[in-house]
């Protein structure tokens, strides 16, 4: 398999608007994403894929190559799957032996050996592997925090369902201890795409859970596509939110990379 990176990013963030090119540590957001991505071993690039002119030199500026994309796709998902062809070029390879590993613009703090791992479960795995994601498990203190995404996993390591809420629910039981009765999971940002599946993305139906929980990957799912899971160490913090971004700063003091 052939592996490339696809980061895509706008501007125009409904709750922090301008997040990623948000001052971290001395550096825009996005351009920590793109150098952290480019640590990996495994990919043939590092690509961002946006419908922003400024994003577009500033990926120049940093040595990124960028691919223009259409300001009406609705997810990263979307965006990456309007100009897979193009990524598969860039592999060298067809498209069923192409991976793109789509990490969002807005985990500052992305592991490139999360990059890897995921390639190396995708060899494992083989051609039968579609849709993989990493998965962490979760600190009690995140298991309520709407903005923090948990997944719901199968014995066999399959995704049941990815959600805001906590899941699963523990009748019986005060929401505050659940976490002592059930193990939960907590879904880093990441996805690597078989590159002919993330072609289909705009044949597939729309999918309301994706508009409840506003979750791109639900769309997968209920339309019957498999995504596996493979566990990580830690998490890879997502900035989605004022305090989060603050969090981010504060972990850029304390870890200067």
């Amino acid at each position: 398999m052939r592996y490339v990176v696809a980061v895509p990013a706008r501007l125009e963030s409904a709750r922090l608007p301008g997040k990623v090119m948000a001052d971290i540590g001395g550096r825009p957001m996005l351009q920590r994403v793109l150098q952290r991505c480019r640590q990996a071993h495994s990919p043939e690039a590092v690509v961002l894929c946006t419908d922003s002119e400024a994003l577009i030199q500033a990926a120049g500026r940093w040595g990124f190559p960028a691919i223009v994309t259409s300001p009406a796709c609705s997810s990263g998902s979307e965006r990456i799957a309007s100009v897979v062809d193009l990524l598969v070029e860039l592999a060298g390879a067809t498209a069923e032996q192409t991976v793109i590993l789509n990490v969002q613009g807005d985990q500052p703090f992305i592991d490139a050996t999360v990059i890897d791992a995921m390639a190396e479960e995708f060899e494992r795995l083989g051609p039968a592997a579609e849709v993989l994601t990493p998965v962490y498990r979760m600190g009690a203190d995140k298991v309520h925090n709407p903005n923090v995404v948990k997944t719901l996993v199968a014995a066999d390591g399959r995704a049941l369902y990815f959600s805001r809420s906590a899941i699963p629910h523990v009748r019986g039981v005060d929401p505050a201890d659940w976490p002592a009765h059930a193990p939960y999971w907590g879904h880093v940002g990441i996805y690597g795409y078989r590159a002919d599946v993330l072609a289909r993305w705009n044949e597939l139906p729309a999918s309301p859970l994706e508009a409840f929980e506003k979750l791109e990957q639900l769309r997968l799912l209920e339309a019957g596509i498999e995504i596996g899971t493979f566990a990580v160490q830690g998490e890879s913090l997502s900035v989605d939110t004022p305090e989060q971004l603050e969090q981010a700063r504060v972990l850029a003091a304390a870890q200067p990379d």
